[in-house]
């Protein structure tokens, strides 16, 4: 509940949008109970043949000859208590003191009734002298017109309510909407600065499901809580307030099953928000099948692992079924049982009133529940009324599964916006002049989160304007450090250091403006070559994406194989090019951002001979006054570097130039010789 919490306080900013769902719930309620309130006039005043004026007149008369018969009843009682105390005073013998004790208590007991009474009689005079007027001015002599004056009343009525409803709901749709509109912004925002290895732990997929089916669950439980969950309780309670002025006593004693009702509910709103629980965490489960699926359809298709895919989603499609099953078994339980014992209510109720009724009682197993006995019309409004009070009752079965879903989906969305980050902004940043003089790997130890140490004590220094390329065998740690570099993890020990400044002490934002990654998997997204180029530089003009499309040699196919130029829309991925047409939109990306350190993470390793040797034009160009660093096993590539870094088991093994190591290290032959057998 302290999530759902969290995100009502972000809907509390819409305070104008609130206060007119409150005003219109209350016309609502009002109307609500005025409609049911019609009742009683056409009972005891069309029915038989009167009119308001009349009716009025009567019942005012009546009232003033009530009150007057029991000022006169309780001048007698006193009296009578008065003697039944002096005769107690004087009384000698043990029982008969105790008898008139009795007496007096019964005495006492009926004074308190006839004044309650009494008081009842005079409030109702009251009103009927307040009202009386009004009724006399306004109101139709005759009973049919005095029947189609409420039948316009109640026509009427129902119309505002109406109105009221139309507004109320679009209220409650703009709040609710809004709200998880700020939501997933906010969660958007946290999910871009989450740790790398969150992904790979838990994958895009269950990022995804928590941003669309969560938070489509959290808007219902907003626009339910918002909407139904004031709404019905403010009509229950003009109905139950309604009744109360009927006969109060009465209420109360139809209200014993309420406690009974509390309690099934409570029990079954934690059950509903623990199966709504495991329903979402099936759905992402089914996100990250289908990711699977429909991103690797190439090897499903070329594998004919079609019939196994289908049989995966089939097994992901039941169990989110028998989840959902569970969740609609609490729902139907939820709804039956507070319909059962809206029933039980009612039934109570007609038994007990009826009784009163048939027998012109006021009293039911010796407690008084009216001052006078209740006539028919009394006894027919006070059922509507509480039937009235049940409707709502019954409603908000269904708005109480809703919310528990939403309680529910809240907690699985904050627990990504409240998940700690390792890498954090630092308190008192320092900002250096571009461009550096050097970057150093001192003493850098590393170790992913539930894995093995991946650096162990590696010790590096790059030179501004240096050229170094990293080699070593998979899981030696080469991406680990491109990763520190960026700072999308920080080490365990050592430092990475920029002109003898940790980067930790550097804002991430400065420090990630002097780098240009170009990644082995190059990644485009769903928009035209000429926005793809300008990722990540929105202040570039057409000029300029030209200008670095053609260094990277990419202006001409752009221009003769595209459809549209630059405006050609890649779609997901980039599906619509090749490797290496791919790579050079991405290098000229990074061309464009005007680095002060490239890095190439493996970006020549899965590409033709001839896009390979356009980069390496590329590069010797771009390069200049520039460090660039690169991640490959390719001799050609290795051979444009001023440097080598050898890197195994999570060190740095050897540092020469590629034609030194060749001449001297025997591992570093063998990796140079493993990509040349496999270009072969």
């Amino acid at each position: 509940m302290k999530s759902f919490r969290r995100v009502l306080r972000l809907s509390l900013r819409r305070r104008m949008s609130l206060l007119g769902i409150l005003l219109s719930s209350l016309v609502i309620a009002a109307l609500w109970g005025a409609n049911i309130g019609t009742l009683y006039p056409m009972v005891e005043v069309v029915f038989k043949g009167d009119d308001l004026p009349s009716y009025v007149d009567e019942r005012l008369a009546e009232a003033r000859v009530t009150v007057e018969e029991q000022r006169v009843e309780l001048i007698q009682l006193n009296d009578e208590l008065d003697e039944l105390q002096q005769r107690a005073k004087t009384a000698t013998d043990a029982d008969t003191q105790a008898a008139l004790q009795q007496e007096i208590n019964t005495t006492t007991f009926e004074i308190s009734s006839a004044e309650l009474a009494q008081t009842a009689t005079k409030k109702s005079a009251e009103w009927l002298s307040w009202a009386q007027p009004w009724i006399d001015q306004s109101a139709p002599r005759g009973a049919f017109p005095t029947l189609v004056f409420i039948v316009v009343m109640l026509v009427g009525g129902t119309a505002i309510k109406l109105v009221a409803l139309t507004i109320n709901l679009m209220l409650v749709q703009y709040v609710a909407e809004g709200t998880v509109m700020e939501l997933r912004e906010k969660y958007f925002r946290k999910s871009l600065h989450l740790d790398l290895d969150h992904f790979g732990q838990n994958g895009s997929a269950n990022l995804t499901s928590r941003l669309t089916n969560d938070v489509a669950h959290i808007a219902v439980g907003v626009s339910t809580l918002l909407g139904r969950l004031i709404r019905e309780p403010l009509k229950m309670a003009v109905c139950l307030f309604g009744a109360a002025t009927v006969c109060w006593r009465l209420l109360l004693l139809v209200m014993i099953v309420s406690p009974l009702m509390a309690f099934v509910m409570q029990h079954l709103s934690r059950a509903i928000r623990r199966a709504s629980r495991r329903a979402m965490e099936e759905m992402s489960s089914l996100y990250g099948m289908l990711n699977d699926a429909f991103g690797g359809i190439h090897v499903v298709k070329s594998f004919n692992t079609q019939a196994y895919e289908r049989a995966r989603f089939r097994a992901r499609v039941q169990a989110y079924f028998r989840r959902s099953m569970k969740v609609a078994l609490y729902n139907t339980l939820a709804r039956s049982s507070s319909e059962l014992l809206g029933l039980t209510m009612v039934g109570l109720a007609i038994l007990a009133g009826g009784y009163l009724v048939i027998n012109q009682q006021t009293h039911l197993l010796g407690i008084r529940m009216s001052a006078r006995p209740l006539d028919v019309g009394q006894v027919l409004l006070f059922f509507g009324l509480l039937i009235g009070a049940s409707d709502p009752a019954r409603k908000l079965s269904d708005v109480w599964t809703s919310l528990q879903r939403g309680i529910a989906a809240s907690n699985r969305v904050y627990e990504i916006i409240d998940e700690p980050i390792r890498v954090t902004e630092p308190t008192n940043p320092v900002h250096l002049d571009r461009p550096h003089r050097s970057i150093e790997f001192k003493g850098v130890h590393f170790q992913y989160p539930s894995g093995p140490m991946v650096l162990r004590g590696i010790d590096l220094t790059i030179q501004h304007g240096e050229t170094i390329a990293l080699i070593g065998p998979n899981g030696c740690g080469k991406s680990t450090l491109i990763n520190l570099l960026c700072r999308f993890d920080d080490p365990h020990e050592g430092e990475v250091c920029f002109d003898d400044v940790a980067i930790d002490r550097l804002p991430t934002r400065d420090l990630r403006r002097r780098i240009a990654l170009v990644n082995q998997r190059t990644v485009l997204f769903d928009d035209t070559i000429e926005n793809n180029i300008r990722y990540g530089s929105p202040s570039a003009d057409a000029h300029d994406v030209v200008r670095a499309a053609k260094l990277a040699f990419a202006d001409d196919f752009i221009r003769r194989k595209t459809p549209d130029g630059y405006q050609t829309l890649l779609g997901s991925g980039g599906v619509r090019l090749s490797g290496g047409q791919m790579q050079r939109i991405a290098l000229a990306r990074a061309f464009l951002r005007d680095p002060d350190i490239l890095i190439l993470d493996e970006a020549t390793s899965q590409i033709d001979i001839e896009s390979e040797q356009l980069i390496h034009r590329a590069l010797e160009t771009f390069l200049e006054d520039r460090t660039g660093i690169m991640i490959t096993h390719r001799a050609s590539t290795l051979a444009m570097a001023d440097r080598v870094a050898v890197l195994d088991l999570g060190q740095v093994a050897d540092v020469g130039t590629h034609h030194q190591l060749l001449a001297s290290n025997s591992f570093y032959r063998s990796l140079c010789h493993s990509d040349l057998t496999d270009a072969a």
